[in-house]
């Protein structure tokens, strides 16, 4: 997907977000972990190798102000849950968290994880390295399968772990 087609799909299309939780095909991406209030899925169009989203399936946008504390801890505890299990499967230098987003598009509030592979220059890394006009990783449906099978048994184990 080119930047003016995503740019155009997330200020006037549907949120993709919802349409993933209501379980349209058309939105479908591969689900890491899901739990009563949240999902983590890897990104269609990952700028990093494994890039992956968390999201609250109710449709919130203001990633401080929407949540009660509680519910905000839940969500960053997915967060960090997911974040490990992908240090365990990508390896990597260090793992980027952020959450992105706008009332002009993309409102659903989600929160990024990208791990930052070894041997990135630094003047590469940071916001560099996140830059969608880099160009996007591209997976087949077979690789994308694998990686999110590695990231559900490394989620499941950390989960257990913790227990």
């Amino acid at each position: 997907m080119d930047l003016a087609t995503y740019s155009e799909h997330a200020q006037h299309g549907p949120c993709f977000i919802c349409r993933l939780v209501e379980g349209d095909p058309a939105y479908a991406h591969e689900i890491v972990y899901e739990d009563e209030q949240h999902l983590a899925f890897l990104d269609k169009w990952p700028v990093l190798p494994g890039k992956l989203l968390v999201v609250p399936k109710r449709h919130l946008e203001h990633v401080v102000t929407d949540l009660p504390e509680q519910d905000y801890l839940a969500m960053m505890a997915t967060v960090r849950l997911v974040a490990l299990a992908a240090e365990d499967v990508l390896g990597g230098e260090r793992t980027y968290l952020f959450s992105l987003g706008s009332q002009a598009g993309n409102s659903h509030l989600h929160w990024h994880i990208a791990r930052l592979p070894h041997g990135i220059p630094y003047d590469q890394q940071q916001f560099e390295a996140l830059a969608f006009t880099n160009g996007v990783l591209t997976y087949t449906p077979a690789e994308r399968a694998h990686l999110a099978d590695r990231l559900r048994r490394a989620i499941t184990a950390r989960a257990a772990a913790a227990a």
